[in-house]
C-alpha cells in the first residue's frame, strides 16, 4: 500500500499518480491553500516551520493509523514549510479506499490529526506590516 509524508519548501508534486490503485472505489484529495485573510485580517503571506524529523516521523506514524482505521489502498500527504505567498499549496493529503465513506472521513481524520499532532508552527503576515504567530485550529 503506498503511504508517505513529506515535508518541504518547495512546491509539492501532484499526488495522483501514486494513488493509481485498481481496488479503490474512490480517492479523496484534500490541499490547504493560503488564503488572504484571518480573523477580519488581511493576510499577504504565511511562514511555516516545522521541527522536521519529529514532524516526519509523527506524519508517517498518522499515515499508517488512518490507513489501519479505515482500511484504505493508499494515503499520501504533504506540508510545505518555508514563506508561502497568499494562493500557495501548504498543505495535501490524499486517500484511496474502496468505497467513497471511507475516503472522505480518512481525508478528514488525517488532515485534522497533522494540524493537531505535527510540530509545525504557523506566522501570519498581515497587510499592515505587522505579524505574528497564530494557535493550531482546526479550520
Amino acid at each position: 500500500m503506498p503511504s508517505s509524508f513529506a515535508i518541504g519548501e518547495t512546491n509539492l508534486p501532484e499526488l495522483q499518480a501514486a494513488m493509481a490503485c485498481d481496488k479503490a472505489g474512490a480517492q479523496v484529495d484534500f490541499v490547504g491553500l493560503v488564503r488572504n485573510h484571518n480573523h477580519g485580517r488581511a493576510v499577504t503571506a504565511l511562514e511555516y516551520v516545522a521541527y522536521q524529523n519529529l514532524a516526519e516521523t509523527e506524519g508517517a506514524r498518522i499515515l499508517s493509523e488512518a490507513a489501519a482505521r479505515f482500511a484504505l489502498h493508499a494515503v499520501l500527504a504533504s506540508h510545505r514549510v518555508g514563506l508561502l505567498k497568499v494562493g500557495d499549496v501548504a498543505v495535501r493529503v490524499s486517500v484511496a479506499a474502496s468505497h467513497r465513506h471511507d475516503a472522505f472521513a480518512a481525508c478528514r481524520w488525517v488532515i485534522d490529526e497533522i494540524k493537531s499532532r505535527l510540530p509545525i508552527w504557523k506566522r501570519e503576515y498581515y497587510s499592515d506590516g505587522s505579524s505574528e504567530w497564530t494557535a493550531p485550529c482546526s479550520d
